[in-house]
């Protein structure tokens, strides 16, 4: 028998396999067809103070190995979050769940966090800083080392669960950012968030995304991806969650000898609603096949 259970910042997990926020909705959908109590955990849909409706349509469009999506933070906010959304999901999954939090102030980061950090079936709160800064000139909190330690310190005054802080990778220095965050306090990092990108249509010739641009995620994006893990795992003590890409048993491995502790899947479950499910039964077949018996000896094994 292989051994697929880690520990994620003190909770253990049956297996890395992770459905990514914005990709599994509020977990209820997905356990129609089968049982989300086979992953190890997932992080639900991003999660503002106030409801939002999100960005114009079209706002999802498919491309060249992979997906192109400008949808806004589309969420009922986190009142509603409460009332409706986490009642309905205990009624399917019995284990704890991952919280994504957005804000576009560091105000509204910390009334959110708070809001949910009594949810006794929130395990971690991964907290997305791609969001732009609407005190701060528009740009996003997870472009400079200093905005993304601001909202780790904000943020983990309020809660008492585990903190990891999602980073964008349209930056100059994935590393440093962080760092940054490692040394305000948080308790492990998610990389990567989607890449920035944009297609137009030559027959409307217009941009396919009515934003013009939007997150680039998919295939295509898994080396840029395990190269941030890889870079990051190198400077920080901290567990790494992976994504950006991953469509595979071999992927999780690959990610996990990079240095991810646990592995995200997110575009592939709007291609394949089974994906996660069977991802998680196909890894014990290829461990066995590489040699691996526990997970957890081969975290970073690259290095």
């Amino acid at each position: 028998m292989v051994n697929t259970k880690v520990n994620l910042s003190g909770i253990t997990i049956d297996n890395p396999v992770i459905p990514a926020s914005g990709t599994f909705g509020f977990g209820y959908e997905f356990a129609e067809i089968y049982d989300i109590n086979c992953l190890g955990t997932f992080s639900f849909k991003g999660t503002t103070k106030e409801a939002r409706f999100g960005n114009p349509t079209p706002r999802i469009a498919e491309c060249t190995s992979g997906m192109i999506n400008s949808v806004g933070l589309q969420n009922p906010g986190v009142e509603s979050v409460k009332a409706i959304e986490l009642p309905k999901l205990k009624e399917v999954f019995h284990k704890p769940v991952m919280a994504n939090v957005s804000g576009f102030s560091i105000d509204e980061y910390t009334y959110t966090c708070q809001a949910l950090d009594d949810e006794p079936q929130i395990g971690w709160f991964e907290v997305n800083v791609s969001c732009p800064n609407v005190h701060g000139g528009g740009m996003s909190f997870g472009t400079s080392p200093e905005s993304a330690a601001e909202v780790t310190k904000a943020v983990k005054k309020v809660t008492t669960k585990p903190v990891f802080i999602k980073l964008s990778p349209n930056v100059t220095d994935i590393v440093s950012i962080a760092k940054s965050c490692e040394d305000a306090g948080a308790d492990g990092i998610s990389l990567i968030n989607t890449l920035l990108g944009m297609r137009i249509d030559l027959k409307t010739k217009k941009c396919v995304v009515a934003n013009k641009m939007g997150g680039f995620s998919g295939p295509a994006i898994f080396p840029v991806a395990l190269r941030m893990v890889y870079q990051v795992y190198e400077a920080v003590k901290i567990p790494i969650i992976g994504m950006g890409g991953v469509s595979c048993a071999e992927d999780v491995i690959e990610m996990m000898l990079a240095g991810a502790t646990a592995v995200q899947v997110g575009a592939l479950n709007l291609v394949e609603p089974f994906a996660c499910k069977n991802i998680i039964d196909n890894l014990p077949d290829v461990m066995k096949k590489y040699g691996i018996n526990d997970l957890n000896e081969i975290i970073g094994g690259a290095h």
